[in-house]
């Protein structure tokens, strides 16, 4: 119903075929929203919630037969908007299923203040797919292993600490209660989540509130004593009489080793999306990674909190909701924030590549669209009063910033580790105090889930 590619169907065609569906005995006709070739996205975090239930809508009155929405509805307040709305009389949900098998039981019991909210993060299902792997689920890692990781009452209930209340923490915390392990969670912050509540903060990534929401209900659920504004110490765990004691801490940016690392330009992605910290006109990202991509979209924005404005979205993209020629397609028309943003990679190769395989494209576009300059094989020489000197290939160069900001990579933090480990505390590592790669969530919830049922 909406090629989003040049030389697509016009409006025109499109009804004329979806009489012609209807003629050949069809019962209903489902929206099909962009070729795998289109350069729009339409499945991803990014895209708001609903943004396409409008072209369905354009065929209201032209069949008679029932009309199906799809794309980027995962709760059951947007499906009802749309029906209530009369944009379409059926809606069609597939990854939401994978994130919540009771979606539907929760929903006709006004529960879904408990649903597992699909994020369109693609991580562990279209990325598996299309690498020939099973399909599962970030949110959910049970999801498509149900009959190989079972959750059973635990044949002996431990009293078991849990420090951090990150997606890993939160995710070990939740599945050894609900096993009948008495979990003490304790938590350093003011909230959980951990880097949760940096990633909702970029544009387009609103959704990842929703795992914490999930998560919040669940500690409940599962009767976990949940303790904030508290950072342990290893006597204090030694003398808590544990059973066991998980180390889910977390990580902390990883301090390059650049001269001038020290000069009040220097910030960390931590003071950018956390502290919110103000940043001036022009910036350097040091490190073009997921975090790196995640704080220049942030920065880029005109708007930092329009990730959920549908027609900010078609207007970024150029989508043509009149649908006047080929495609719908118009000219991309970002809103920026006007500031000069460079993204810096040490490696060579295009700078981005390493994100994830049916998402990475649509935030090398994005960071295109918006103006900002992608550098590789970029050697940093040092940081002063005039910005940040680089080389390339040789070439010295000095972007002029009024930032510089690191990007870099994390380092585990392992404080406690070796601590309780002197005091012949039984202990496990998991998430980013287990592996602290580039920041892997749908790793390390599936990880904190593998533990609990060990336990």
């Amino acid at each position: 119903m909406l090629d989003l590619v040049e030389e697509g169907s016009t409006w025109e065609e499109v009804e004329a075929l979806a009489l012609e569906v209807e003629r050949a005995g069809a019962d209903a006709v489902n929206t099909g929203i962009g070729w795998h070739e289109a350069r729009i996205p339409t499945i991803a975090t990014l895209v708001p919630r609903g943004a396409f239930s409008w072209v369905t809508r354009r065929l209201k009155g032209k069949v008679g037969i029932p009309l199906i929405a799809t794309n980027r509805i995962n709760t059951p307040e947007t499906a009802e908007q749309i029906l209530a709305d009369g944009d379409a009389d059926m809606v069609s949900m597939a990854r939401p299923f994978l994130a919540d098998p009771y979606f539907v039981k929760k929903a006709r019991e006004q529960k879904s203040f408990a649903i597992n909210t699909c994020i369109a993060c693609n991580q562990a299902c279209l990325d598996n797919i299309f690498q020939k792997k099973i399909a599962s689920c970030l949110v959910n890692p049970q999801a498509c292993h149900e009959t190989e990781w079972v959750v059973k009452p635990a044949l002996r209930p431990l009293k078991i600490a849990v420090i951090g209340a990150g997606p890993a923490g939160l995710a070990f915390s939740t599945t050894a209660a609900s096993r009948g392990h008495e979990v003490h969670l304790f938590e350093a912050a003011a909230q959980i989540g951990g880097q949760f509540n940096m990633a909702m903060q970029v544009p387009g990534k609103e959704e990842y509130g929703e795992t914490i929401r999930y998560y919040r209900h669940e500690l409940e659920r599962t009767g976990v004593r949940v303790f904030l504004n508290r950072k342990m110490t290893a006597t204090e765990l030694a003398e808590g009489g544990f059973d066991k004691i998980v180390l889910a801490t977390g990580v902390a940016p990883r301090l390059p080793q650049i001269p001038g690392l020290e000069h009040p330009k220097v910030l960390s992605y931590v003071d950018v999306l956390q502290r919110r910290v103000p940043v001036g006109n022009s910036a350097a990202i040091i490190g073009a990674g997921g975090i790196g991509v995640d704080v220049a979209t942030f920065l880029a924005h005109k708007d930092a909190a329009a990730g959920d404005d549908i027609t900010a979205f078609q207007t970024q993209w150029g989508i043509d909701t009149e649908y006047s020629g080929r495609g719908a397609l118009s000219k991309p028309r970002p809103a920026t924030s006007g500031r000069t943003l460079y993204l810096l990679q040490r490696s060579p190769g295009k700078p981005g590549s390493k994100l994830g395989k049916t998402t990475g494209w649509i935030h090398r576009s994005a960071l295109r669209q918006m103006g900002i300059h992608a550098m590789a094989s970029v050697t940093y020489e040092q940081i002063d009063d005039a910005g940040l000197h680089i080389s390339i290939d040789g070439k010295k160069q000095t972007l002029a910033v009024d930032h510089i900001i690191l990007c870099a990579g994390q380092e585990s933090q392992r404080e406690l580790w070796d601590a309780l480990r002197e005091k012949g505390m039984n202990c496990e590592l998991i998430g980013g105090a287990h592996t602290a790669a580039e920041l892997d969530a749908r790793r390390a919830i599936e990880q904190a889930f593998k533990l609990a049922l060990r336990m």
